[in-house]
């Protein structure tokens, strides 16, 4: 959610706090945290903009933005009771991994399976329909959330409350603020906290096609030398999900051409791995601009920061979701165990919640930075270096282990 209202000053003082938690962001991470907070007894608000009207599509048309979902963010959604009711159907297994790191022969391999990390799948790909819907009928049953839209127009903070007036003069109080409105956060825009911002000059190119041959739950990603990342993800029956990561010219020229164009390049890079690839209907093509955004500060007095409110990384790694899913499995944990002394809002509680994600975060963001760096260099000496060090990972059971550990939400290899 963007532009969630103006900015303004904070002014005046916050009244006693009517609500534990006030999340500003309907987006999935927001909807999450809502549920799980109020899982544990808190009463919640959860403030979106107002629904802008939905536009018609087909009933079984697939959604061109999906999720590749590891076991933590599936852990969250079983707790939170959207997991089973998510349609199945629609869910496809990543069993598998195939990265390239390039489009000629010499190009170096890595390859990940469930087995090898002794898992029943490394992934979960989910329609953001889909996951939306279950998170929006499980709403309707939790008795402790309050749900509303609206425009803000101040935010005020002090020693025993925060508080949002709405631009219908209503006046919401509550212990915390949770800033879910995305990456342009007008949460954290109030509370001034600063940014690093970085444009890929790329945008991600999304759409969908049914292929020829199986793809046995196979995630194909290909790092070319000068036409970005391409990754071909399994949705259920013989179709995939495209995400391009391509420079924007390359971008720009791949939404204007014909989606059947499209396919034929992605048959040719794919080979006979999956054959023949031709566009879902209806057809669709999308794209979104990549940036990498790291915030200064993960909390601020009576603020904390989720999802794409708090970080921004390369989605070469699939992994923006789960770290959204990340911060709120963290601040439900945090705030379950503050004790009954402080309130949702109290900084030495804040401060735990921002040590709890540190490593994380950083850890995806320099990860996705650095590979998207190295990849994206067209020198030949280096591609040689990697492609020679993808062969060698992949020949490491260890070092494999540990890598898919990490992928499938696990911090440790439990051999």
């Amino acid at each position: 959610m963007k532009d969630i209202g103006s900015i303004s000053k904070n002014a005046g003082a916050a009244p006693k706090a009517e609500y534990d938690i006030c999340i500003v962001g309907n987006g999935a991470v927001g909807k999450a945290a809502a549920l799980a907070l109020a899982q544990i007894g808190l009463r919640v608000t959860l403030l979106g903009m107002p629904a802008a009207p939905a536009s018609a599509a087909a009933p079984d048309a697939w959604d061109t933005r999906v999720y590749a979902l590891n076991h933590a963010a599936r852990s969250l959604l079983s707790t939170i009771k959207v997991w089973d009711a998510l349609d199945q159907a629609r869910v496809a297994a990543v069993d598998g991994m195939a990265i390239k790191g390039g489009t000629d022969s010499a190009a170096g391999n890595l390859t990940f399976d469930a087995y090898g990390a002794r898992v029943d799948a490394l992934a979960w790909i989910v329609e953001e329909g889909n996951l939306n819907q279950a998170l929006d009928a499980a709403l309707k049953f939790a008795s402790n959330v309050r749900v509303l839209s609206g425009r803000v127009q101040t935010m005020q903070v002090d020693a025993a409350a925060a508080a949002l007036r709405l631009e219908s003069g209503e006046l919401i109080s509550s212990a915390l603020i949770v800033g879910a409105d995305g990456a342009q956060s007008w949460v954290r825009g109030q509370c001034q906290i600063g940014i690093d911002y970085r444009s890929y000059k790329q945008r991600g190119v999304v759409a969908n096609f049914s292929c020829e041959r199986p793809h046995h739950g196979i995630a194909y990603q290909w790092f070319t030398e000068t036409e970005g990342i391409v990754a071909l993800l399994p949705l259920p029956g013989q179709r995939v999900s495209l995400v391009w990561s391509a420079p924007e010219a390359l971008a720009l020229s791949l939404l204007d051409e014909p989606l059947s164009e499209l396919a034929a390049r992605l048959s040719s890079l794919a080979g006979d791995k999956l054959g023949r690839l031709q566009p879902l209907q209806p057809e669709q093509t999308q794209a979104f601009p990549l940036s990498l955004l790291k915030t200064h500060a993960l909390v601020a007095p009576r603020v904390a920061l989720i999802g794409d409110a708090g970080h921004v990384v390369h989605p070469l790694a699939g992994h923006g979701m789960n770290l959204g899913f990340g911060d709120v499995a963290a601040l439900v944990q945090v705030l379950a165990e503050r004790g009954m002394h402080r309130d949702c809002g109290d900084a030495s509680v804040l401060a735990r919640y921002a040590r709890a994600r540190k490593e994380e975060i950083l850890l995806m963001q320099m990860t996705t930075d650095g590979l998207e760096r190295l990849f994206g260099a067209d020198f030949g000496p280096l591609r040689l270096l990697r492609n020679a060090g993808l062969n060698l990972l992949d020949k490491v059971p260890v070092l494999k282990r540990q890598l898919m550990a990490h992928a499938v939400g696990r911090t440790t290899d439990k051999e």
